[in-house]
C-alpha cells in the first residue's frame, strides 16, 4: 500500500475497527495489561498531591479501576473504540488522541498505559494533552519500546524474504527511550522523565502469541502493510522459525515509562547559568585551577 503522507503511518479507521473487536476478548491479555498498569501507577505512590479529575486513555478496562481504587472520585475512561471505552465501567467516552474532545485545564492527572504507540502525530497529541491537564497536572504513560516482539518481527521477515523475497512491515514500529524525554520537554511538560524496564513475557506456543496480540487489538495497522493475501506458508514458516525451548517461547517487551507535569509556577527550576553564588571548588574543597593550569602550562 502506498502512503502518500509520511506523516501518517498507521490506519486509525483499521486501528478503531480491531480494537472494536477486541473489547470482547481483552480479558485474555488482561495479565499483562494489569502488569504494565501497576508499574506506571506505582509511580503515584512517590506523589504527595491527590488528584480528583483523572482521564484513563486508553487503558482497556484496567486503569480506570485502580484510578478509583486510589480515591479519585472523577474519572473519566477514553478509547478509540466506543465498546473498549465503556469496558472500563463509570464514564467512557470515544475519542481520538491526535483531537482531544475535552477543554482546557480539565483534568489533574492524565494516564495513557500501552496506548499512544498507534498515534501518528505524537508530539501533536501530547501537546493536547498538555493542554488538558490544569496546572500543576500530571501525565503518565507508558508505551512498547524498541526491541518490542524482535523475535517475531524477525521470524517474518525472515519467512516473508525466503517466499517473495522482499519484505513489507508486519510489525509495528516503536519508539526508542532516548527520544522521549525529549519529546515530553519539546511538547510544554516541566519536569520530564523517561525510563525504559523489560517485561518478560512466555507463551506455551508460537500461535499463543498472535492469539494474544489478536485479543488485545494489536494486529498490524501500519499504513504501508502489504495488503495482498500473505502466502499460506508465512506464519506457520515464522512461527517455526520462533526461539523455543522446554520453557515455552520468549516474547521481548520493553515497557517505557514517560513523566510529565503540566507547567506550574511552584515548580522547581533550572538555575540561570552564572547565578550561582558559591564556586564548585570552595563547596567541594579543592583548590580550582585554570584551564592553562589543569593542562599542565
Amino acid at each position: 500500500m502506498t502512503n502518500p503522507d509520511p506523516m501518517r503511518v498507521f490506519d486509525r479507521r483499521l486501528v478503531r475497527l480491531r480494537r472494536d473487536r477486541a473489547a470482547a476478548t481483552v480479558g485474555q491479555v488482561a495479565p499483562v495489561l494489569e502488569e504494565a498498569a501497576e508499574r506506571l501507577l506505582d509511580r503515584l505512590d512517590d506523589i504527595t498531591r491527590r488528584f480528583s479529575r483523572a482521564l484513563d486513555l486508553g487503558g482497556r478496562g484496567v486503569v480506570a479501576p485502580r484510578l478509583r481504587a486510589r480515591g479519585i472520585p472523577f474519572v473519566v475512561s477514553m478509547d478509540l473504540s466506543a465498546r473498549m471505552a465503556a469496558g472500563a465501567g463509570g464514564l467512557a467516552v470515544a475519542g481520538d488522541e491526535e483531537a482531544l474532545p475535552f477543554a482546557p485545564e480539565s483534568f489533574d492527572l492524565i494516564v495513557a498505559n500501552l496506548s499512544l504507540h498507534w498515534v501518528n502525530d505524537l508530539p501533536g497529541a501530547l501537546v493536547q494533552i498538555r493542554r488538558a491537564l490544569r496546572p500543576d497536572g500530571l501525565f503518565l504513560a507508558s508505551l512498547p519500546g524498541l526491541g518490542t516482539l524482535q523475535e517475531l518481527r524477525e521470524a517474518l521477515a525472515g519467512a516473508e524474504s525466503a517466499l517473495r523475497g522482499g519484505l513489507s512491515p508486519r510489525v509495528s514500529p516503536f519508539p526508542e527511550l532516548r527520544d522521549l524525554a525529549g519529546l515530553l520537554q519539546r511538547t510544554g511538560f516541566a519536569l520530564p522523565v523517561a525510563d525504559g524496564e523489560a517485561l518478560p513475557l512466555r507463551y506455551r506456543t508460537p500461535l499463543g502469541l498472535l492469539q494474544d496480540l489478536r485479543a488485545a487489538g494489536e494486529a498490524n495497522a501500519a499504513l504501508a502493510r502489504d495488503s495482498r493475501t500473505p502466502p499460506r506458508a508465512l506464519l506457520p514458516m515464522a512461527l517455526a522459525a520462533l526461539p523455543q525451548d522446554e520453557t515455552g517461547v520468549p516474547a521481548s517487551f520493553r515497557l517505557l515509562m514517560m513523566t510529565g507535569w503540566a507547567p506550574h509556577e511552584s515548580q522547581s527550576k533550572a538555575a540561570r547559568p552564572g547565578s550561582a553564588n558559591a564556586r564548585l571548588a570552595e563547596v567541594l574543597g579543592v583548590e580550582e585551577r585554570s584551564a592553562g593550569e589543569r593542562a599542565g602550562h
